[in-house]
């Protein structure tokens, strides 16, 4: 589940004044590029990620999972840097280096003692407009990806059925289509798509360079000016709508695949920070997420684990900094003697609860304690706070919502809970798959992966 909350249980006056001891230095280069600076020096290293407007959600049929397959591509040299080299200058400079994928955004990052910041900029600015696309690259890396696909959807019962839970909630949004793509849509990617992609996304005024560490802002930027200013921008177009169709009546679908034990994923459509006409809305969504499964005493675990003793897991979540209106999510694995219907009838009447009852003061206190905890502790990571900052930038909200959602978190009232579940959570707006078990006839399939390994 995609819920950024866990539980931690600490007093809010402590965390509001935690919160408040940050500064982003933002400047706009004359090709576009936007970059973000986050002086934090509670220990000598730096983490840079560059971020790129760009993910699954921008890609037409056919070609879907392009921007994952050409994240693996980023790391296979340009002329001056053939293949290997990135990743082996990172290492040799004792620094960590990754990518990951996702809906809206492809992003790039390097960890690194905090002197060698400039190797960083200068392996990022010169795959940033000259990657060196070759078709026996893509060939290997063809077979990189066609396994990653298999070992984390194809080869898992739940990731196989939330996959096509997602093609079945979503109509015409492009949430409909995996990150990593469908599997004939990998199979015939050609270099010309690939290049065709990188250059209309792969540009200076469409990136967005963030640097959180020990460092001065005035010089980073300076720095940044050395090697990035000098690139040239692309023409960008904006995106075409694909704005999801009204749904009419619940939608339900079984997936049957060897597994072990049963699943229900349940999805509400609802709006996101982005998206939604007030503000309010999304972050009282975030709080009834928090409810139902902000640790271990929220309700989903207290009532259905550990009280009626009928699920094995269950969890909820919402991701308020999607691009594009996404779900809120319920899932759960019935125990022993439980089916799929059990679950959904007791997550439903959960749901029920929170739409016909205000959340008492005390519980609500307890969860926007648990919340904000949470969000000041992932504050000790820069390279969560580089993350929290390049994302809120990259589907256009904005980085500096950071600074409100503590704020915004502690308005929410238990009237706004209510008012958010008796909306949105409503049968027209729901979707349920069941996983089916079938026989397991066939011995896990060990993983064979080669080349390079990046996360989406």
């Amino acid at each position: 589940m995609k819920y950024r909350l866990t539980a931690l249980l600490l007093c809010c006056p402590i965390l509001t004044a935690h919160a408040e001891n940050s500064k982003v230095h933002e400047h706009i280069f004359g090709n576009g590029l936007k970059i973000l600076v986050k002086e934090d020096r509670r220990a000598p290293v730096v983490v840079s990620q560059v971020w790129y407007k760009v993910g699954s959600s921008y890609e037409p049929g056919g070609i879907t999972g392009i921007s994952h397959m050409l994240e693996h591509m980023m790391f296979k040299g340009t002329k001056l840097y053939p293949a290997g080299e990135f990743s082996r200058i990172i290492a040799e400079n004792g620094g960590q280096e990754n990518a990951f994928t996702g809906n809206d955004y492809t992003a790039y990052f390097q960890t690194m003692e905090k002197s060698r910041l400039e190797i960083s900029f200068k392996l990022e600015a010169d795959r940033m407009r000259n990657l060196d696309l070759k078709a026996e690259e893509l060939v290997k890396e063809l077979q990189v990806v066609t396994e990653e696909r298999r070992m984390r959807t194809d080869d898992q019962p739940r990731a196989k059925t939330q996959e096509q839970f997602n093609s079945v909630a979503f109509s015409n949004s492009p949430y409909k289509n995996p990150v990593i793509g469908w599997p004939s849509d990998i199979a015939n990617y050609k270099v010309e798509d690939l290049n065709a992609w990188y250059q209309q996304w792969y540009a200076p005024n469409n990136a967005t360079l963030v640097v959180v560490g020990d460092v001065d802002a005035e010089q980073v930027i300076k720095l940044a000016e050395q090697y990035f200013a000098g690139l040239k921008p692309s023409d960008i177009k904006p995106l075409k709508p694909q704005d999801e169709i009204e749904q009419k009546g619940v939608r339900k679908l079984t997936v049957k695949a060897p597994a072990k034990l049963p699943y229900i994923m349940m999805g509400y459509k609802v709006p996101v920070l982005k998206t939604v006409t007030q503000e309010s809305e999304a972050y009282a969504l975030e709080v009834l997420a928090a409810i139902l499964d902000g640790g271990n005493s929220a309700r989903l675990p207290t009532h259905l684990v550990r009280g009626k003793e009928i699920a094995v897991s269950v969890g909820a979540g919402y991701d308020l900094t999607s691009r594009l209106p996404d779900l809120f999510l319920l899932e759960a694995t019935p125990a022993e003697g439980h089916t799929v219907f059990d679950m959904e009838y007791a997550l439903l009447d959960e749901v029920y609860q929170l739409k016909s009852e205000l959340v008492s003061k005390e519980e609500l206190q307890r969860i926007k304690a648990q919340v904000l905890a949470k969000d000041v502790y992932q504050k000790d990571s820069n390279f969560y706070q580089a993350m929290e900052l390049g994302m809120l930038e990259t589907v256009g909200v904005g980085w500096q919502k950071a600074d409100d959602y503590l704020s915004k978190l502690n308005q929410v009232t238990a009237e706004q809970v209510r008012a958010v579940a008796q909306k949105y959570l409503i049968e027209d707006n729901l979707t349920i798959a069941y996983l089916d078990p079938q026989p397991i006839t066939e011995a896990p399939r060990p993983a064979k992966m080669i080349g390079g390994h990046h996360a989406f």
